[in-house]
This record gives structure tokens, C-alpha cells and sequence, in this order.
């Protein structure tokens, strides 16, 4: 491995933000760049991270909001659409929806025993197994051992809490005001579009850059 490899939490449309982070990480043709999914909707240009993320040649990981919208395409069932996700789904160019299309669920680099993911794992199962509708989804676990959101249900635990590697596990998905760092994974989505900051994880060195956001934009 000659370069760095630079995981970048969800994105959500804030381009100027990531525009800046790239520009700090002084990026160079041996590092890799790994966005954690969830480029778009929420922030003021979904397109432009897009552009960016093509234009800095990097492995672009599904999350559930390109998810939702793939979905949405395909079946045209709106059950889960929230507004933004119009507001993307009307914008999106057939390069985009390839873009989307080709996202892969997980990255795996083996030299540093570490997975790159958008919102988690169940512990206790193959991670290499579990589908887009656990990896993409996932906050905590519930009594009954299942992936569910935060508001789901309150007062269970964290997946990143009972999970003990190999393999390490960088994700985004779940935001909050600081990094959350444990001994197996670190979660580094900071709430970008809600007004935080975007974050970055440089490996090997394991280092953290952040930008802040030039304003809320998703309430």
C-alpha cells in the first residue's frame, strides 16, 4: 500500500464542505478516497459531490438515502421517500443513477484488517453475509437481536457496542456531535448537514480532519 486511504462520513449534498476537506487532505494520484454513502439529499447539491467523488476517483459505498432512491425508481412505491429525496430524484442525470447502481455495499483492504461501511453490522454474524437492508440501516440492536434506528428502539444498544473484531469497522450513517471511537470501530459521521462538521479518517496513520459546516442546512 503506497498511499493513504481516506474514509469521508455521509456527505449529504454538502459539496462545499467536501470540496474543502479534499483540498486539506492534500490528496495525491497513491491515496484512495472511500466515501461512506449517503452523498445525497439533506444539503444544497447533491450533483456536485458526484462530480467531486468521480472527479477524485473514489469507492463510493451504498448508503440507505441512494438506496431509497433506487428503490424508488425501480418500484415507484413512495412508502419511503422523505421530501428531499424528491427534490435528488428529480435532479439525478443517467450518469448519476449508473453512479448509484454501482455502489458497492462493504470495502475490505486487507493490510489494515479493516472494512469500510455506511451504517453497520449485527454482531455475531458473518459480516461479509448481511444484506443492503442491515449494512445501510443499522444503529442499534434490538431485544430480539435485530438492526433497527435509534428511534426504534430507545434505550438499546449500539451495534458498535457489542461489536468485538477483526475485522475493524469505519462507518458513517448514525450522526452525531463528535467522532465515536471504540476499540473496533470508529463512527465518523458528525452531522455535516445538520450544522457539525464533515469528517475524515486517514489511515494508516489513523488521523482525523474535519471541516465545519458553513451552515445548518437540514433541520
Amino acid at each position: 500500500m503506497n498511499g493513504r486511504i481516506i474514509a469521508i462520513g455521509d456527505i449529504h449534498g454538502c459539496h462545499q464542505e467536501l470540496a474543502e476537506l479534499i483540498e486539506r487532505l492534500a490528496l495525491t494520484k497513491d491515496d484512495q478516497l472511500i466515501l461512506l454513502g449517503d452523498l445525497v439529499n439533506r444539503g444544497p447539491d447533491s450533483l456536485k459531490v458526484i462530480d467531486l467523488a468521480k472527479a477524485n476517483r473514489a469507492i463510493s459505498l451504498l448508503g440507505n438515502h441512494e438506496l431509497r432512491l433506487l428503490n424508488y425508481r425501480k418500484t415507484k412505491d413512495t412508502t419511503f421517500l422523505k421530501d428531499t429525496d424528491f427534490a435528488t430524484f428529480e435532479k439525478l442525470r443517467p450518469e448519476d443513477w449508473t453512479y448509484l447502481e454501482a455502489m458497492p455495499l462493504t470495502h475490505y483492504v486487507e493490510e489494515l484488517n479493516t472494512v469500510f461501511v455506511h451504517g453497520g453490522f449485527l454482531p455475531n454474524e458473518p459480516w461479509q453475509k448481511q444484506p443492503a437492508s442491515v449494512v445501510t440501516r443499522i444503529q442499534v440492536v434490538d431485544r430480539e437481536g435485530k438492526p433497527r434506528k435509534r428511534t426504534e428502539a430507545e434505550g438499546c444498544p449500539v451495534w458498535a457496542d457489542l461489536w468485538n473484531g477483526p475485522p475493524f469497522v469505519v462507518y458513517g450513517h448514525t450522526p452525531r456531535p463528535e467522532i465515536y471511537k471504540l476499540k473496533w470501530s470508529v463512527g465518523i459521521d458528525t452531522a455535516c448537514a445538520m450544522g457539525g462538521f464533515l469528517t475524515a479518517y486517514v489511515l494508516p496513520e489513523r488521523r482525523f480532519v474535519q471541516v465545519k459546516a458553513r451552515k445548518r442546512y437540514y433541520p
